[in-house]
């Protein structure tokens, strides 16, 4: 993963000096995740079904543990109808995003197939990790980003937490405890790292995308108003904390220099509704949503069920993708086994 990666592992506590189980947490997207190995690998069993998403998650799975040596791990998927809170504020939100679209025509002969593929492939995942020294998390009507986002506000002050995600939404949450890290890119995002990418903190970031927008999830940002564009028109993100409050303030004084500061009084509320879409430090979960996840967080972890794996394993063929089966459970879950509530 390069010099950013072994500078990164320099600093990195050893987890068998740590002192409790929460010391340094893996919150991973899991459909995120899934989807990236179910799109980049052709893996099929002898049986002739295609097992990429499968696989390949398991796989990705021990790599990020083992690079980051957590003691306590959080795999988190969208729940079912996860999309409808944000779709109550703004009805376009993530419309259409890849319908009527195969990702692997030469295996799949209908969008059909290729959904029942990714269905089935799911729900196996979640019972190989429901074997693995690893907490499952799905909530109906909630986003895996909103879950991930609450929890990890959670843990203790001395935690050090690491999201995983390609979705940028997460880097507002970026801070001194919190590092997001990209598995395409690769990279950890710190407050340092952060900074040199956009040139502004973290906590200005909400506001960044606001402006912009997001078209991956259809939501509009401020016309003929880019990233580069965005720090000259308002180049306080660069030095202060921003509230969209002082975005109309500063176009209100502004007004008259560029027709983008009169867009965006007149996209007041657009702005506004933007900013709660993507608000990820206020997370769109009920009361009780938020009392089941501080129980999740408190209850001991499952322990490692070797032969429940082995099981699951046999049968779905996993041998060309898993190939050492016992290096893999030992060596990669020792240190999170040894959190469970079984010792």
């Amino acid at each position: 993963m390069g010099s950013k990666f072994a500078k990164l592992l320099d600093d990195i506590e050893d987890t068998s000096k740590t002192s409790h189980k929460d010391s340094r947490v893996l919150l991973i997207d899991g459909m995120n995740l899934f989807l990236r190995n179910f799109a980049a690998l052709n893996l099929i069993n002898s049986d002739g079904v295609h097992i990429g998403g499968l696989g390949g998650t398991l796989v990705s799975l021990r790599t990020l543990i083992n690079a980051m040596n957590p003691t306590s791990v959080y795999v988190i998927f969208d729940g079912v109808g996860s999309t409808s809170n944000r779709r109550n504020l703004f009805a376009d939100y993530k419309k259409d995003r890849n319908i009527n679209r195969i990702t692997k025509s030469h295996l799949f002969e209908t969008v059909g197939d290729e959904f029942d593929s990714k269905a089935d492939q799911i729900s196996r995942l979640i019972h190989y990790l429901k074997c693995l020294p690893v907490k499952v998390i799905s909530m109906d009507g909630a986003e895996a980003d909103d879950v991930i986002a609450y929890m990890s506000s959670k843990f203790e002050e001395d935690s050090k937490i690491f999201i995983v995600s390609m979705d940028g939404d997460f880097l507002q949450l970026v801070n001194e405890r919190i590092t997001v890290y990209n598995p395409i890119k690769k990279d950890f995002i710190t407050p340092k790292e952060f900074n040199t990418k956009f040139g502004f903190d973290p906590e200005n970031f909400i506001i960044y995308k606001s402006l912009i927008g997001d078209n991956s999830d259809k939501i509009k940002g401020i016309t003929d108003v880019g990233p580069k564009s965005l720090l000259s028109y308002f180049p306080e993100i660069k030095t202060q904390k921003l509230e969209l409050e002082d975005i109309f303030r500063l176009s209100e004084e502004r007004y008259k220099k560029s027709k983008i500061y009169t867009r965006v009084l007149t996209d007041q509320r657009l702005l506004e509704t933007n900013y709660k879409l993507m608000d990820l430090k206020n997370p769109l979960l009920g009361d009780e949503d938020k009392i089941v996840l501080d129980e999740i967080i408190s209850e001991p972890t499952n322990p490692l069920n070797i032969l429940g794996f082995n099981t699951l394993y046999n049968q779905d063929g996993l041998v060309n993708v898993i190939r050492n089966k016992e290096m893999y459970l030992h060596d990669t879950f020792r240190v999170l086994n040894s959190f469970t509530s079984a010792i």
